[in-house]
């Protein structure tokens, strides 16, 4: 299987130590000193004595010991050796649907199994593109890996006629600065709008995907496990109280509105009146049926509150410039 690994940041690493060690001791300082000569600066007879002592103590001598310390090349060796240590190494071992050219149908998941070694904890995800471009899609979340090991990748096209010609698979913490992609699967993977069928999984990927729910459910129990903290506490209390008063006026509004106007106007205060019980009776019906079906309840709630204060505020404004009246 071919994969082709991003090295740039271990070539990188000896000059970028080396310029941190510069800008450290000082020694980037002669550089802007030769600047300001370049551009036509003038130094009396005086100053131009005083040149090698600016730059001695620029910290140019320092550095020049330090080079030569046996004790500093000894350094950047273990630095450039660690560096190339710790970086991220993976390998597509197998994909399910297998092959080289796929058609993915509806609803249907493209598995990848990924073997990895790193040196320190890392979150690897697997992102679909076509032409460079990153395809429409949903994708695997990651648990943390640390050592060697297998790993889960997998996707989902959100668009029947897609189509995928790689594999881009990223390593790092999540954030753009600590994430970079360290291998691309080459796989042409195409879209169908059939309708997929349930076949039996290879072994592999159901194991992966035990193993997955389990690290994501550890995580979430110890994540719950945790005491919050007094800001944290206060946020929540803030947000909570947001959604409760927002929540009523979605419903004050339209109410308020019904009873005072009359018409046309009453049916424009219909509509929010309307959406609002929807929303709160499709939640409290989801509830009962399934406690897990809406844990995102105070959003919707707010959501559907913010949108009928927005119609009511709007027909207000609207009655008032048109001088509607109340009956």
């Amino acid at each position: 299987i071919s994969v082709r690994v991003r090295l740039g940041n271990i070539a990188a690493t000896p000059f970028r130590l080396l310029r941190h060690r510069m800008r450290k001791l000082g020694a980037m300082a002669p550089f802007a000193f030769a600047a300001r000569l370049a551009a036509g600066a003038r130094l009396a007879p005086a100053g131009w004595l005083a040149v090698p002592a600016r730059l001695a103590a620029a910290g140019w001598l320092a550095v020049a010991g330090s080079l030569a310390a046996p004790g500093w090349l000894a350094a950047a060796g273990l630095c450039w050796a660690g560096a190339a240590y710790a970086e991220t190494t993976v390998t597509v071992l197998a994909t399910e649907p297998s092959g080289d050219v796929v058609s993915l149908r509806r609803n249907e998941t493209f598995y990848l199994r990924i073997g990895y070694e790193t040196d320190e904890p890392v979150r690897i995800w697997a992102r679909p593109y076509f032409q460079g471009r990153a395809v429409d899609a949903g994708s695997n979340p990651s648990a943390t890996y640390t050592g060697s090991g297998e790993a889960l990748g997998w996707f989902f096209l959100i668009d029947p006629d897609a189509r995928v010609d790689e594999v881009r698979i990223s390593a790092g913490d999540g954030t753009d600065a600590g994430t970079e992609i360290v291998a691309v699967y080459p796989v042409q993977v195409r879209g169908s709008a059939s309708p997929a069928t349930r076949e039996p999984k290879p072994a592999w990927v159901e194991e992966l995907k035990a193993r997955a729910d389990a690290a994501e459910r550890a995580a979430y129990e110890q994540q719950t496990s945790e005491p919050s903290s007094p800001g944290d506490t206060l946020l929540l209390a803030v947000f909570m109280l947001a959604v409760c008063v927002l929540g009523l006026l979605g419903i004050a509004a339209p109410a308020w509105a019904l009873w005072r106007w009359r018409g046309g106007w009453r049916v424009v205060a219909a509509v929010p009146a309307a959406m609002m019980a929807f929303v709160v009776m499709r939640i409290g019906l989801g509830v009962s049926l399934d406690p897990t079906s809406h844990n995102l309840w105070p959003f919707e709630i707010l959501e559907a509150a913010l949108l009928s204060a927005a119609i009511v505020g709007l027909s207000t404004v609207v009655r008032k410039i048109t001088g509607a009246r109340r009956a």
